[in-house]
């Protein structure tokens, strides 16, 4: 199986390189931009699969298809919030949502060896897809949670709150008067919910509210520590692969 990466940022493709090979796959070929792509498409075998992040740093990737008639299978890698993504679901295509994670890659992969056997031509809408990240549709994201305090119900609105995360196979939120509660959902639940404008996915971890960012620190290997308005349990970390994608956000 011939395998390429297309994703501007080399940390997170030399990531994934990583991540494949420990999955017995391996990408011997690395592209950063659309340009470079094309380049490259136009003088060698198409691969059997590609890893392809949606921005690239000369433009979105979808150039590439404008410009190449490829029919390989492809698994986008995307920082975009999931509800955009819909149009991917329609058209058939897989991806992964960064920072990517071990488990949903494995996941990803399997899924595109079991259909080796039906493997057709793709044909993708990528004009649909492109309207839907440029114009996404409308939608109403969660205004406030309600959390379970004894025999009491009490509602936390989403402005109120500094960050939700992940301890010890819980979902917490933190809230500005400097307590954490217990909820139900998952944080890839609330990656659908969360307005994207108000909160950020540092992390596997933690999601962070923009307007209780107190300040941010450079911290080891190229990753940003954030301080906010009153969570100090421990260290709110921005991972490497999410800092330029968190930078763009705070713009």
């Amino acid at each position: 199986m011939k395998v390429i990466i297309i994703e501007d940022e080399k940390p997170s493709a030399r990531r994934l390189q990583r991540m494949l090979s420990s999955l017995n796959v391996e990408a011997a070929t690395m592209l950063h931009s659309v340009e470079e792509s094309i380049a490259w498409f136009k003088s060698n075998i198409h691969p059997d699969l590609i890893f392809l992040d949606i921005q690239l740093s000369d433009g979105l990737s979808f150039e590439i298809f404008e410009a190449i008639d490829i029919k390989s299978a492809v698994i986008f890698t995307t920082a975009y919030d999931e509800y955009a993504l819909q149009a991917f679901k329609l058209n058939s295509i897989d991806y992964l949502l960064k920072p990517i994670d071990n488990e949903e890659l494995e996941q990803a992969v399997s899924k595109y060896k079991e259909r080796l056997p039906q493997q057709q031509s793709v044909t993708l809408d990528f004009e649909d897809i492109k309207s839907l990240l440029v114009n996404p549709i409308e939608r109403v994201y969660k205004k406030r949670f309600s959390v379970k305090i004894g025999q009491h119900i009490k509602l936390i609105n989403i402005e109120d709150i500094e960050c939700i995360y992940s301890q010890n196979k819980g979902t917490y939120l933190h809230n500005t008067d400097g307590r954490n509660y217990l909820i139900d959902d998952t944080l890839e639940h609330l990656a659908k919910e969360l307005d994207p404008n108000l909160f950020f996915r540092i992390n596997r971890k933690f999601f962070v509210n923009i307007n209780t960012i107190k300040d941010i620190l450079s911290y080891t290997n190229s990753r940003l520590q954030i301080k906010l308005q009153s969570y100090d349990e421990q260290k709110v970390i921005v991972a490497r692969e999410r800092v330029k994608s968190f930078k763009d956000w705070l713009e």
